[in-house]
């Protein structure tokens, strides 16, 4: 099933050994450019390894719309997308942030915001994923 729709989409599969990383140096490659700078994220921003997978998300995204292919002179964003990507939206991996509560029972005195920090971008949306300290849980939200 998956060699037909393969070959429907002009997909050339080529397997490889197991352990043997030699044999597939593009991909081994490009998995480094990501685990580099999520790395480097996770380290500088103190955050729990268990967020490894948000850090690699997240440099992808941050690749995806700034490194320029000099082939076409545009970022992968733009020539998925077919327009410029909006660099306003991106944001230090970590960084403190305050996510609004939601919740309709915190009262008059209740905190009106908790404490999180930055992990990255919404993949259905134009909001930020962020984890929230207080609840140890992942949310995505536009109110910060």
């Amino acid at each position: 099933m998956l060699k037909e729709y393969f070959d429907t989409v002009a997909i050339s599969h080529q397997m490889s050994y197991v352990r043997t990383p030699q044999q597939n140096g593009v991909v081994e490659r490009r998995n480094q450019t990501l685990v580099q700078p999520a790395r480097t994220m996770l380290i500088f921003s103190r955050a729990p390894l268990f967020l490894w997978a948000e850090a690699i998300a997240a440099a992808c995204f941050t690749q995806n719309c700034s490194i320029i292919h000099c082939r076409f002179n545009k970022t992968p964003y733009e020539l998925i997308n077919g327009i410029k990507p909006n660099i306003s939206f991106l944001h230090v991996f970590g960084a403190l942030w305050y996510p609004k509560n939601d919740r309709e029972d915190i009262g008059k005195l209740g905190a009106k915001s908790d404490i999180g920090f930055f992990i990255g971008y919404s993949s259905d949306s134009c909001a930020y994923r962020i984890y929230n300290r207080r609840t140890k849980k992942i949310i995505e939200t536009m109110n910060v």
